[in-house]
């Protein structure tokens, strides 16, 4: 079976929305010339490229494309002629399709040549509210354009890929004021370095148990979750709400293992309510907005502050800057604000990392690496 492969040309020049094949066209010129010459003169090619090209397809294909007789003029043979035919078809139910292509290709570099746009590279924890960054960004053309390429994976592998240089920002999320000894500090602390990193506000978001219409298993808690021997959906390793949930269960003294489904995992927020929608769990944990717009109930257990990290060097880049100000824009957070479960903190600010994660305590360690005055 022969394949096909697509390639396109960038070009000042006008194009239009067809795909072309050098093939079909010296068919179609040498059907309506009669003869290799005059198919050359009409593509404006040489007799010599003509006739070489159509014998290397020939050999290519395995099949003869252009027959004649004595005296006679050149005529496509039947496999040529099915050949131009399939070309036909193909364009023909395929245009408009080929043509979105086309405006999609176009629109896209037209980004890259345009002084004024941005594109930023974010991997990133699932989060609602980037979805609706990205395409509220996508409307402020004025302000000059913010294209966000978003890569959701979990909140480890976002940092990973961060100081791997595969993006600009990392978006992650922990509690306020995690403590020093939490299942966050041991994940995220070998991979965030003080004078390295920098922090940037984002939002307080809700993380609860997503559950069915009605709550009926009556789930208040992890604890009850235990009791009621529930179908629990998790995270999958890796994810800040995975990290989340191990510091609720040692706070509130769970086993882990004493919850049934703990080791089944779904990809992501929307994935989990998917799940409970579908009868396939009774409870899973996630963030309130996914709950509410699948008309499920949603129980919160706690509030958590969602970051934006990125290396200093690239805090004042014109991507960067341009996400910044933007998230301070009255019309993004009204946005937000909207959005249930959500509120902007400290929306587009850069933060202390001693602050924001306490335990770095930068002060403390400068002061005691100070000698001591002689008295």
């Amino acid at each position: 079976m022969h394949r096909v492969q697509l390639h396109y040309t960038l070009s000042r020049d006008a194009g239009d929305s067809l795909i072309r094949n050098p093939l079909p066209e010296m068919l179609q010129a040498v059907a309506e010339q009669g003869s290799i010459s005059g198919a050359a003169r009409a593509l404006g090619l040489s007799y010599r490229h003509v006739w070489g090209a159509l014998k290397r397809w020939e050999d290519q294909l395995g099949g003869e494309l252009v027959t004649w007789g004595k005296g006679q003029s050149a005529q496509l043979s039947e496999f040529g002629t099915k050949l131009l035919w399939a070309e036909r078809q193909a364009q023909a139910r395929l245009a408009p399709q080929i043509a979105a292509l086309h405006a999609d290709l176009e629109r896209a570099f037209a980004v890259a040549f345009d002084a004024d746009a941005h594109v930023l590279t974010l991997y990133a924890s699932h989060d609602d509210a980037l979805v609706a960054l990205r395409a509220h960004a996508a409307t402020q053309a004025d302000a000059g354009a913010l294209h966000l390429d978003i890569r959701f994976t979990g909140s480890v592998d976002a940092i990973r890929a961060l100081n791997e240089g595969r993006c600009t920002l990392a978006g992650f999320h922990t509690v306020d004021q995690p403590a020093a000894d939490s299942v966050a500090a041991r994940s995220y602390k070998p991979l965030l370095q003080p004078g390295l990193h920098k922090i940037i506000g984002f939002a307080q978001r809700t993380q609860g148990l997503i559950v069915a219409p009605g709550n009926p298993l009556g789930l208040q808690s992890l604890a009850d979750v235990v009791r009621t021997g529930a179908r629990f959906i998790n995270r999958p390793l890796g994810s800040g709400t995975r990290v989340l949930l191990d510091d609720l269960l040692a706070q509130a003294g769970v086993d882990a293992q004493a919850i049934p489904g703990y080791t089944r995992n779904e990809p992501s927020h929307t994935a989990i309510a998917q799940a409970v929608a579908a009868g396939a769990a009774d409870v899973g944990m996630g963030i309130e907005v996914v709950a509410r717009t699948r008309g499920l109930d949603f129980v919160p257990l706690v509030q958590e502050r969602y970051h934006l990290a990125c290396l200093k060097a690239s805090l004042d880049q014109p991507a960067t800057l341009a996400l910044r100000r933007l998230l301070q824009t009255p019309e993004w957070r009204a946005h937000m604000q909207a959005l249930p479960g959500y509120t902007p903190l400290h929306c587009g600010e850069v933060l202390a990392m001693s602050t924001v994660l306490p335990w770095w305590q930068f002060a403390s360690k400068k002061r005691a690496s100070q000698p001591r005055k002689q008295p």
